[in-house]
């Protein structure tokens, strides 16, 4: 795959190197290496292991788990509840898990609510993990509303906003939770 983005990427990059910018030579090119479960990188101050995520149909889709400094950080990727978060935070400090409103679940149409369930996790899907893994802090991201997003109505967006999402999450998992943003600090 990389190399094909590679090759559809050589007029910019010859123009980029031998043209005028005179860009550096080697800062494009990319050591590519696949990864299965477990320990997928490891060195004196971070453990990162991947776990099978189960995003629908694409296969080798992954979460990650991050071992530092006597810290678990757990990102679930994108991910079905069928994932392994569970046994991969179970108790960990930071669960950042992507979520969808059931809310805006329930104002989509037979078509966009199969393909929800087959490739995310509903707020109270995740609330249900989140009561059995007990992180410290549990951290929505990549909050969508496919098959909702698309209508652009208000009434969609207020079934998909982020007050909805925290109102939903908070009637089912007590634990201390917030919706990430960009730059946030932890």
């Amino acid at each position: 795959m990389v190399a094909h983005i590679l090759q559809a990427y050589d007029v910019d990059i010859k123009t980029r190197t031998e043209g005028l910018e005179h860009s550096n030579r080697t800062g494009y090119k990319v050591n590519v290496h696949e990864i299965t479960p477990g320990v997928v990188y490891k060195d004196a101050s971070v453990t990162v292991k991947a776990f099978n995520a189960y995003h629908g149909s694409p296969q080798n889709t992954f979460g990650y788990r991050f071992e530092t400094s006597g810290r678990i950080i757990v990102i679930s990727g994108d991910a079905t509840p069928k994932s392994d978060v569970l046994q991969n935070c179970n108790g960990c400090d930071v669960l950042i898990d992507e979520v969808y409103t059931q809310a805006s679940f329930d104002k989509v149409s037979p078509e966009w609510k199969r393909y929800r369930e087959a490739f995310h996790t509903s707020t109270r899907q995740l609330a249900e993990i989140a009561n059995n893994a007990k992180p410290d802090l549990l951290v929505l991201y990549h909050r969508a509303n496919p098959g909702c997003d698309q209508a652009r109505t208000q009434e969609c967006r207020e079934a998909g906003s982020e007050e909805q999402m925290l109102k939903e999450i908070r009637e089912l998992y007590k634990g201390k939770v917030t919706a990430g943003h960009d730059l946030d600090v932890y």
